[in-house]
């Protein structure tokens, strides 16, 4: 799992929660059901039920992978319509290229992610490259998808190429954790990404026994799912391993812990951190689009069906009729 990495974490700026920090509860802990996206590679559904008072301003989040492809098997989606939030692809391992009808995209490979703001609607593409669908390889990745507010829902797109060199890395005063803040801020350190409902991401590695005690903002919800390995959360240390998803409640710090032994594929713990301030507005979600009414989702498929959300590029050979399925 490289993603982004450093020889020696004692280098970074060190963060840890002050001595008068609230400790958030762990409220459950949920195992992601296992299911197949796109033209049928796999995932993991790392919200799955959830209730969304505890997620909001998160939608969905999705594991890509850790998969081994043979070679021609890499699969990604087909051209696709979204409206009214924006998603974020984090690639791990592997490599994903991605279009859409707006102009925006280009390729990510180990450590970076595409920021995607659909707002009033476009259509994309995510899909491996040819040379990767020839020779096969490794693919481990996230997508999350995070609300917009009513008054930002129709906003233009908008999309960012985050390269994992720009990210902010930091570690524990003991440097047994390493920390890629991805957007937001923690403990004063921004990371690249722009949003527009305020959060924080935040992927963690943690050596075998290492502990992180983190600041967090006590107007954010609190969310870790774990990626690789085993350990705990919370002051309860509620065991977690890959696939599940902690729910903190509230208080002003967040605790995960690495087990001392970890699975024998699986040097370290990997998390994946989440806070965000709630929209608090009402949400309809289907399929491709989340907008706060019914008639706005029936107005989006109107918008999509009419080609008013963009058209697919020419130079796919595909025509101006939408993406097919």
């Amino acid at each position: 799992m490289p993603a982004v990495t450093v020889e020696n974490p004692l280098t970074l700026p060190r963060v840890t929660a002050p001595s008068e920090a609230v400790a958030r509860p762990v409220l459950a802990v949920t195992t992601a059901p296992s299911g197949f996206e796109g033209e049928g590679f796999p995932v993991r559904r790392a919200f799955a039920g959830i209730n969304y008072r505890h997620l909001d301003p998160f939608i969905m989040m999705d594991q890509m992978g850790e998969v081994e492809y043979a070679p021609g098997e890499p699969k990604g989606t087909p051209w696709h319509p979204h409206r009214g939030f924006e998603t974020v692809t984090y690639i791990i391992d592997g490599i994903f290229d991605h279009q859409d009808s707006n102009g925006g995209g280009g390729t990510i490979t180990n450590g970076d992610t595409q920021w995607m703001t659909a707002g009033s609607g476009l259509l994309h593409i995510e899909a491996p490259p040819e040379h990767l669908v020839v020779s096969g390889g490794l693919f481990h990745g996230l997508q999350l998808w995070v609300n917009l507010p009513a008054k930002d829902k129709m906003m233009a797109p908008r999309y960012q190429d985050i390269r994992g060199g720009s990210v902010q890395l930091l570690t524990t005063p003991d440097g047994g954790a390493l920390l890629r803040v991805i957007a937001g801020e923690l403990d004063g350190h921004a990371g690249p990404g722009i949003t527009h409902t305020p959060i924080t991401m935040v992927h963690a590695t943690l050596a075998p026994g290492a502990e992180l005690t983190l600041p967090w903002r006590e107007d954010f919800n609190g969310l870790a799912y774990v990626l690789a390995g085993r350990g705990s959360v919370g002051p309860d240390r509620r065991p977690v391993h890959m696939g599940q998803t902690a729910v903190f409640g509230a208080g002003s710090s967040l605790t995960v812990r690495a087990d001392e032994k970890q699975d024998s594929n699986t040097p370290d713990l990997e998390v994946v951190l989440l806070g965000g301030q709630p929209i608090r507005e009402p949400m309809a979600h289907y399929g491709p689009f989340v907008m706060n009414t019914k008639d706005e989702l029936m107005q989006a498929f109107e918008d999509f069906q009419k080609g008013r959300l963009g058209t697919v590029p020419a130079v796919h050979g595909m025509t101006a009729s939408g993406p097919q399925g």
